[in-house]
């Protein structure tokens, strides 16, 4: 069972990045519904092994569908369900060099950044309103 956020060891982004899980001899694309330093949560069209350590291709979609480069981690799928028509897949970063955690970083600043300038923007409630 997954944690409460509040035991959760990294902040997570609620982001959808377009990620590559390369296993072996398969690429299969999907988008994530969240990021964070540990781990990531994804949509795939296909099933994968619990269990399996993988290759990860993570790429942050800008506006007007531009991509970022693709940052290339190691992880383990830690769990797959069947979601509608694909599969909803969890996976666990395993550690990274300095370059690759520098890169992570990087990203998840992104996200937090663009977090920030949403909430800054959002219109305030009702209740903030006249509170």
């Amino acid at each position: 069972m997954i944690g409460s956020a509040s035991e959760r060891e990294y902040p997570r982004y609620a982001h959808e990045a377009v990620i590559t899980l390369n296993t072996p001899g398969v690429a299969i694309s999907g988008r994530t519904s969240n990021l964070s330093r540990g781990g990531l949560c994804a949509t795939l069209s296909e099933q994968v092994t619990v269990g399996m350590t993988i290759d990860l291709d993570i790429q942050l979609v800008f506006s007007d569908d531009v991509q970022s480069e693709p940052l290339r981690v190691p992880g383990r799928v830690v769990w797959c369900t069947p979601v509608n028509e694909g599969h909803q897949v969890g996976v666990s970063f395993l550690p990274l060099d300095a370059e690759r955690t520098e890169y992570l970083t990087m990203f998840l600043r992104y996200l937090e950044d663009d977090h920030d300038d949403e909430a800054e923007n959002a219109k305030p409630s009702i209740d903030d309103r006249f509170a």
